[in-house]
């Protein structure tokens, strides 16, 4: 007996990727650049690609190093220091695999040369970028789901390209 071919299901986390049927029936060519673009990786001729910034995650590193202080007062904390610093080392970690590509439509995440996620400009309901001086909380929100990320970028130039692109938004 053979198995079904039955399509997988469509990730509805990603609205704007196309179903089985329309990738089948979409054109070569299109299909083939489509492929080729997310093999190259972040092209900066297709737009602004957001710099790393280390000072988050080392920030949250220190911190977790600031969390030893609290040993004489309490014996947990040397677990809470670890845990603390193994999250900054993380983030440290994903500020220089993970890029963010703003282009004419969409705000893309690249990690390395795989485009992991693409957002339409079109299903944004709202972003904000917490802490204005010292900006460590990237928030936005689109029709089916919110997104809470650290700023592991350069955040000048996150928010003006959130203005340019998202200006009409709350």
């Amino acid at each position: 007996m053979e198995p079904l071919d039955t399509p997988a299901p469509m990730d509805p986390l990603q609205p704007d990727q196309p179903s089985p049927a329309d990738r089948a029936a979409g054109s070569g060519a299109q299909a083939g650049q489509a492929a080729q673009a997310a093999q190259a990786g972040p092209d900066p001729e297709a737009g602004v690609i957001l710099a790393p910034r280390p000072w988050v995650p080392l920030g949250v590193v220190a911190l977790g190093l600031a969390c030893l202080l609290l040993l004489p007062l309490w014996g947990g904390a040397v677990w809470l220091a670890l845990a603390v610093g193994l999250f900054g080392l993380l983030l440290l970690l994903q500020s220089q695999l993970l890029r963010l590509q703003f282009t004419a439509d969409a705000l893309l995440v690249w990690s390395r040369q795989s485009l992991l996620r693409r957002f339409p400009y079109d299903a944004w309901l709202g972003w904000r970028l917490f802490w204005g001086p010292l900006p460590v909380l990237f928030y936005f929100r689109e029709q089916r789901s919110i997104h809470l990320l650290p700023v592991l970028f350069d955040a000048t130039t996150l928010r003006q390209q959130l203005r340019q692109h998202l200006s009409a938004l709350p």
